[in-house]
């Protein structure tokens, strides 16, 4: 499956990575690819062990017993 890449600016950074690893723009594209995702679910396993212990300290929290004040909230979000 062929595709062209008509942005020049992205044909020279394609080459310039094909160059500095020795290989063909083919091997270069996959990867600047794989490298790219690989990134984005590292970056993804990061925000959710972040999001994890955001949600382990808030089950700690002790009820207060208090009510919502359903006016008050209609009010804020504009309904």
């Amino acid at each position: 499956m062929a595709f062209h890449v008509r942005d020049a600016e992205t044909d020279a950074l394609v080459r310039a990575l094909a160059r500095q690893r020795g290989v063909g723009l083919t091997e270069a594209v996959r990867l600047a690819v794989q490298a790219e995702l690989e990134q984005g679910e590292a970056d993804l396993q990061d925000k959710l062990k972040r999001m994890q212990g955001v949600s382990e300290t808030v089950a700690r929290w002790e009820p207060t017993g208090l009510k919502a004040d359903k006016a008050f909230f209609d009010a804020e979000s504009g309904d």
